[in-house]
Parts: C-alpha cells; sequence; structure tokens
C-alpha cells in the first residue's frame, strides 16, 4: 500500500485522489502494528470489528466534510474510549466507560478513527516508559533506549508512522519527553484549554492532555478540534480569543535561554552541542537571545514531587493503595505512598512559594517572545534506568517539571540527532493561552530544519496555510495597501489579524487608483459587465479590534460583501461608483500589487 505520508492533510489529500480508502487504511496499520508488537506500545489494539462501527460512521461523509475523516488515532490508556478497558497500565483497577471522554469524541465526531490504547507508565507516574506491567515500551529508534513516559506508547506510535496523531497527557513532562525521544511533535496546551473529563487524574490540578503529532500543522488542526470548552470539567477553562490568532510576521523575534552554568546536559555532549546549534539556527533566522535567570524556575519544579502534589497523585489511586497495594508497581508505589501523610499546613506552605516564584518566571517571559530549553537534558538505555529508576527519572524532569505548576504553555519539537542516531529535540515556553503563538514558532523551526517524519524517513512536507476559525474574530477581504509588505498592513498586524489566504475575487469587479495620498489607495467597484478577477487577500481579525480598524476607513471606500472566486461572499472593502470619474481605471493588472511594482 503506497502511503504518502501519515500526516493529517497527507492522508486528506489522498482521500481526495481515491488513493485507498479508511477501510483499506485500517487494515493496513492493523497488519503493521502487529508486526512491531515486541516495542510494547499498545495495552489494546482495537480488532477490525470494534473498529468497524467508526468506519461505518463515516458511511456518506468525505474529506471535505469533516476535518479528520479517516484519520487514524491512538489514545492512551488513561484516557477513555467508550466500550474498550481503561487500566492506567494496572489491570486491578482497570474499568469499561460508558463514554468516550470528551476529548475523544470531539476527534471522533470529527471523522477520526481510533486505532488503540497506548501504553504508558503506570497511573501516568514516571518520564521513561518503563514503568508498565505491559512491558517497557521501547525507542522507536533504539530498542535499547527508553521511549519516554509516561505516554511512552502514543510517541511510539506516531513515530512508527501506525496513526497520525495521539492522545497522551502530561503532568510534569508526560506529553513532551517521549516526543523528544521519537523526533515527533508533543504538544502541552495550556492547562484546562483540552477537557480532563475521561481522564484517570494524575494530579487533577496540573493534568492537561497532551498531543503527539509529527507536524506543528497536524497540532493546530488539532487544537483547533479539541481546545472546546467543557462544562463538565470544573478545570475547563474558556479560551480567548487571542489564542486562535497567529502572527503575521516571524522575522524579528526574541528568544530566552538558561544561563549557560543553568544548562544541565548529565554528561551528554551530543545533546549539549545540538542545543547550541539550535540557538544559532534561531538567530540566523531573526531570533534575538537573551540570557535569563533559570532558577525560579528550577525551584518551582521541585514543588512538584517534593510537595504537597503527590497527594493529588494518591488521591487518583487512593482505594487502590489502601486495599490491594501490591497491584501497583513498587516503584510507582514508591513515589506516590507518600502523600498520604502531607498536611494542609504543607499544602498552603508550598503555594505560598509556588506564587513566588511565578512573579519571577512571569516577568522573565514578559521580556521574550518565547524561553527555549533543551526537552530534555539527556537519554538513557532500559538498562541504566532499571538500575536507577528514581534518581534518572529526575533527571529527565530538569526541564519540564514546572511547566503545569506555573500554568505555561509548551511544544517540544525535533531539533536533531546525535551521532548515533537518536533524536534530540527542544521545548518552547510561553506564558498561558499563548499556545497559537508556540506553533506559530514552532513551525518556523521545523520548516527550517526539514528533518523526517518520526522514525519513518518520510520527508516534512511544506506546511499549507491553514485557516483558523474562531467565534471571536471576523474575516475581511483586502485588495490594496491593507495586504501583506504593503504600507497599511500593521493597520491588520496591529490588532493581531492574520492572514487566512490569498486569492482573488469573482470576475465581476473593477479596480481603480484612487486620487490622494500617500499612500496610495485602489477601490474596488461591482460591476455588471466588463469586470475582472482582482487579486486579494482574507484576513481575520478578533472582534474585539474591528470597531476600531472600521473608524480608521476613508470616504469613499466603506465595508460591504466582497465575493470571491470560489463563490463564497465575505466582508471587504468595497469602494462608492460615483469615484469612476475621477479614478484611473487599473483593472488590466488584475491587482494593486502588479500596479504598484509596475516598471
Amino acid at each position: 500500500m503506497n502511503i504518502t505520508n501519515m500526516t493529517i492533510a497527507g492522508l486528506l489529500q489522498q482521500y481526495r485522489n481515491r488513493d485507498f480508502t479508511p477501510s483499506d487504511l485500517i487494515e493496513f496499520l492493523l497488519a503493521k502494528a502487529e508486526e512491531l508488537a515486541e516495542y510494547h506500545s499498545w495495552i489494546h489494539l482495537m480488532s477490525r470489528e470494534e473498529i468497524q462501527p467508526y468506519l461505518d460512521a463515516l458511511q456518506g461523509k468525505s474529506a471535505d466534510e469533516l476535518p479528520l475523516y479517516g484519520i487514524p488515532f491512538a489514545i492512551k490508556d488513561n484516557i477513555d474510549l467508550q466500550g474498550i478497558e481503561t487500566t492506567a497500565a494496572c489491570e486491578p483497577f482497570s474499568y469499561v466507560p460508558e463514554e468516550s471522554s470528551f476529548v475523544v469524541q470531539l476527534l471522533i465526531d470529527a471523522g477520526a478513527i481510533p486505532l488503540g490504547k497506548t501504553n504508558l507508565d503506570q497511573f501516568a507516574t514516571g518520564l521513561v516508559g518503563t514503568r508498565s506491567p505491559y512491558g517497557a515500551t521501547k525507542n522507536a529508534f533504539n530498542p535499547e533506549y527508553i521511549s519516554g513516559g509516561s505516554s511512552s506508547g502514543s510517541a511510539v506510535v506516531v513515530a512508527q508512522g501506525l496513526v497520525s496523531f495521539s492522545l497522551g497527557t502530561d503532568t510534569a513532562g508526560s506529553g513532551r519527553v517521549p516526543a523528544a525521544f521519537n523526533n515527533i511533535i508533543g504538544m502541552k496546551p495550556t492547562r484546562g484549554l483540552l477537557s480532563n473529563h475521561g481522564v484517570v487524574p494524575a494530579c487533577k490540578t496540573l493534568d492537561c492532555v497532551a498531543l503527539f503529532a509529527t507536524s506543528t500543522q497536524d497540532i493546530a488542526t488539532l487544537l483547533e478540534t479539541t481546545g472546546k470548552h467543557d462544562s463538565q470539567d470544573p478545570y475547563s477553562r474558556i479560551q480567548p480569543s487571542v489564542n486562535n490568532s497567529s502572527l503575521s510576521s516571524l522575522q524579528s523575534f526574541s528568544f530566552a535561554v538558561p544561563r549557560s552554568e543553568q544548562l544541565e546536559f548529565f554528561g551528554n555532549d551530543h545533546y549539549q552541542t545540538i542545543f547550541d546549534q539550535t540557538v544559532l539556527k534561531l538567530e540566523k533566522l531573526g531570533g534575538r537571545k537573551i540570557e535569563i535567570d533559570f532558577s525560579a524556575f528550577l525551584d518551582a519544579a521541585k514543588l512538584l514531587y517534593e510537595g504537597p502534589w503527590v497527594t493529588e497523585r494518591y488521591l487518583a489511586c487512593k482505594s487502590l493503595l489502601e486495599k490491594q497495594p501490591e497491584a501497583m508497581l513498587d516503584v510507582t508505589r514508591k513515589i506516590i505512598a507518600p502523600g498520604k501523610d502531607n498536611l494542609a499546613t504543607d499544602a498552603f506552605r508550598a503555594q505560598y512559594k509556588l506564587h513566588a516564584y511565578k512573579q519571577v518566571t512571569d516577568a522573565l517571559l514578559r521580556e521574550c517572545d518565547f524561553m527555549l530549553t533543551p526537552t530534555t537534558g539527556t537519554i538513557y538505555t532500559i538498562d541504566q534506568v532499571n538500575q536507577d529508576p528514581i534518581k534518572l527519572n529526575s533527571n529527565l524532569g530538569y526541564y519540564t517539571n514546572y511547566m503545569n505548576l506555573l500554568d505555561y504553555a509548551s511544544i517540544a519539537i525535533p531539533a536533531g540527532f546525535t551521532n548515533d542516531g537518536l533524536p534530540f529535540g527542544v521545548t518552547l515556553v510561553s506564558t498561558a493561552f499563548s499556545d497559537e503563538k508556540l506553533l506559530d514558532y514552532a513551525s518556523l523551526i521545523q520548516q527550517s530544519l526539514k528533518l523526517p517524519l518520526g522514525a519513518t524517513n518520510k520527508e516534512l512536507p511544506e506546511m499549507i496555510p491553514q485557516q483558523r476559525t474562531s467565534e471571536h474574530n471576523m474575516k475581511i477581504v483586502v485588495c490594496g495597501a491593507h495586504m501583506s509588505n504593503l504600507p497599511l498592513n500593521s493597520q491588520l498586524t496591529d490588532r493581531q489579524a492574520v492572514m487566512v489566504k490569498q486569492c482573488k475575487s469573482s470576475p465581476h469587479y473593477k479596480l481603480f487608483a484612487l486620487p490622494g495620498g500617500p499612500p496610495e489607495r485602489p477601490g474596488m467597484i461591482r460591476v455588471d459587465e466588463g469586470g475582472a478577477a482582482i487579486e486579494v487577500e482574507v484576513w481575520e481579525m478578533p472582534v474585539a479590534y474591528f470597531g476600531s480598524f472600521l473608524a480608521g476607513i476613508p470616504h469613499p471606500l466603506g465595508l460591504g460583501k466582497v465575493e470571491l472566486d470560489d463563490d463564497s461572499w465575505e466582508t471587504g472593502f468595497i469602494c462608492e461608483s460615483y469615484i469612476q470619474a475621477e479614478a484611473k481605471d487599473i483593472s488590466q493588472f488584475g491587482g494593486w500589487r502588479p500596479y504598484v511594482t509596475r516598471e
């Protein structure tokens, strides 16, 4: 079976081309998954019979109707899928949910097809991927090495091309560490952006559903599908409109890095070299490096396992620990059991410290567009971790443990390979609800590095601009000086507007160069005959800024509906027809840009 690539956009195009059907793809992937069983990625790989209802639900639908039509995905086995056992990698704890988690249901409604439940560090406690009675999940590049955890199986099946994307969870780094070790993208969204309803809690106040894919474009698609408010989850948060806007320019930005003496690579010179190279790459792309004191982030990180948040882990599996403690792995029990001894005074004391640290770290992040760190300082073999499971696991959390405590968003992306072929990744960090901004910078890095997709050796495809829509935004069609890189474009970008697409109007317009200026301005007038298709851009702007933008539009221009070449109508600039007597008809140029750049 010839699959060009397993990205969401790639599969949708192959469905449109009728290269194969979702049913064909599922048959192929199930067989491939069986061949890779030795990696211990799955706790429950679904049968064809279990998957068939999801295939049946696609009958009469198409890739043009559903954003995830026929897209296979995997689910970490602490997230519910209706009718399939949830184990959290502990069989005595298991149950069969009557409904899917909120996020899983959103994905299924969008056309995605679950392929199975993936392996994890038991009760999502660990960053190694070895703490499971279902076997240690092996690294997709070298099976002697750890896969990272706790979302181990979810990362490996994406890297191996068994699914297009997967769901994990991230409390202390579980959605980022395995991404780094398997050369894929791991998005740790803002806390509460994705619902935790139907997720076995680790630390309920900190847990995040994480997203794994091989491209930032796929992550953007998934965020748009899953980032919905859920009244069933008391920690769900309504997304502000600013988080639906991408950046208008990536040519000049600042990024923070920890001071050199605070960078920790645990003796891994290969990782240190690639990190230094990544910093240089960002500077060549237009970034300005700022060195910061990383100590407050590190101090906050220590609270996660030295403070009362361990009590949250204890509460999540209290009944099992009290009635059947032997059902839990020794290492997991050793970490969680002490949580029963913390006092309320400990909790308040830790909160006081955390808020003090956050005052410092928030101020540091306000001075840059994002912070860049290694995702992990090193990687270990499975044997090394088995010999020293607590300390080595702790080392892997050096750059990750503070994230949810401080309420930050982050995305882990591939950055290169060591001399022995193991992946290395970096993480971009910023404040809550900076998810889309981080995605834009991550896309810049991924497109510039052009690393292969996961462990498949497939090339990274060129990113196709995608529309980000929001009930808080509105579109506007521009045809002149407001277009990208023209004199008035800043009136859009200063209001957080995002370009959706470049296209043409329907062939029913004339374009005129208006008198006055500078700057020179055009006007589009709809005509019954003799019209032309005019080059335009469609932008999207938060509604909150639209009033001030409208106030700056001079006569004889105004806003009305403009017909585009795909027969859709959008709000855009139109011109009073009387101005034809004073203006110059430039319709023959087909657009304002060709006119102003004419010889």
